[in-house]
């Protein structure tokens, strides 16, 4: 990737992704700026690149990875006058974007239904919103998204069946369909309910709380444990469960799949890690170390890591066990990092970079990860908070 050559926008919005676009590689010369591989002239056609168009703004089109929300997050990072005017009037209206789909997602639960995952995901929903703004600091709107995440985590009866609060219509493709009737349980932290866990029990860390925040985290760990699959470092869960399985009690899959940060092992053990830690519970803790480090000791597991991206490879899963590794109740996972470093280098040496520039699912998130391994490199930009990793 040259560093310094202007953008080429790919289609609308691409400017305003932190996903796939100019947002996330203006995260990456942020960063590279603050440990001195950068100058700002680099940083300067990307930011031009993710405010060239009108920030997309609309309260149910952007989320954490795009649009206001996206640009917002990357400017929080920068300290030039400029991008703190533009922060502080895009937190103005963020603010009512949160109020919005807060409002929004009560009035759905006051009525029984279900949600869609777009409605409390990391990726694009309240839990994205509420992750931003307790990187922020912005106390009020934290404490009104926990608040929502609590009545989230509550059960709901829907055709005679009682299901998570959590539970969705859609499928993991984010619609419903025929061929997902009774939608899904999804268990991922970009998508499903390892996302909100990851944010309730990190703001607990932090003494951000509300009514019901550890009644929460306790009812989604309890429904983890009912899912989870062998026990210490053989335990797995899935990417999500079909009402079939849930009403049967009981999984139609044969094991573990990707070990990736969005929806595999790793990321899900983090949040798991996060919420022992929140609830001062070693049992959990030692659980959830115990299970990652059986992921990497499996061969078949790794071997379904394909690409080297953040989002579903290497990189998401280095990064996700740096942040475990530095929580951790002993050095066991710490002491896999070289050697996922290297394979991580063996893919690329083989395989090249991916084509997009994007933080998921492209070179900048490989760029960050390479740039902030090993774990002790001094950087002092949090860069990974919105992956929910940071605790």
């Amino acid at each position: 990737m040259n560093h310094d050559a202007p953008p080429t926008p790919i289609g609308p919005g691409w400017g305003q992704s932190l996903y796939s676009g100019a947002a996330g590689v203006a995260l990456l010369h942020v960063v590279r700026a603050d440990t001195g591989e950068d100058d700002s002239d680099a940083l300067r056609p990307w930011a031009a690149a993710m405010l060239k168009s009108p920030i997309q703004a609309a309260a149910e089109a952007c989320g954490l990875y795009e649009g206001a929300p996206a640009v917002a997050y990357v400017l929080s990072f920068t300290h030039a006058n400029t991008a703190k005017r533009a922060l502080a009037a895009l937190d103005t209206h963020l603010a009512d974007v949160t109020r919005q789909r807060l409002q929004r997602a009560h009035a759905r639960i006051d009525r029984g239904v279900l949600p869609t995952l777009n409605e409390f995901d990391l990726i694009s929903g309240l839990t994205g919103l509420g992750a931003y703004h307790m990187h922020c600091g912005h106390k009020t709107q934290l404490q009104d998204v926990l608040t929502y995440l609590v009545r989230l985590t509550e059960p709901i009866t829907v055709e005679g069946q009682r299901l998570p609060g959590w539970w969705t219509g859609d499928s993991p493709d984010l619609r419903p369909t025929s061929r997902w009737p009774g939608g899904h349980g999804n268990f991922g932290l970009a998508h499903g309910i390892a996302g909100p866990l990851a944010l309730l029990a990190t703001a607990l860390r932090h003494a951000h709380t509300v009514p019901g925040q550890t009644q929460a985290v306790t009812r989604i760990c309890d429904w983890l444990d009912r899912w989870r699959n062998g026990i210490g470092p053989r335990a797995w869960w899935p990417e999500l469960i079909t009402r079939a399985e849930h009403r049967r009690g009981e999984l139609q899959r044969p094991g573990p799949r990707r070990p990736s940060w969005c929806y595999g092992t790793p990321g899900i053990a983090r949040a798991q890690q996060l919420a022992g830690l929140a609830l001062g519970d070693r049992d959990r803790q030692h659980q959830a170390e115990q299970a990652l480090a059986g992921c990497l000791a499996d061969d078949q597991q790794l071997a379904q890591l394909t690409d080297a991206s953040l989002c579903h490879g290497w990189a998401g899963l280095i990064r996700t066990v740096s942040r475990v590794a530095a929580d951790a109740l002993d050095g066991e996972l710490a002491s896999h990092l070289a050697r996922l470093n290297a394979r991580l280098n063996e893919h690329l040496d083989q395989s090249g970079l991916p084509d997009g520039v994007g933080l998921m699912d492209g070179t900048a998130g490989i760029h960050l990860v390479r740039l902030t391994e090993p774990a002790n490199t001094p950087i002092t930009i949090p860069w990974d908070r919105c992956l929910l990793l940071t605790g």
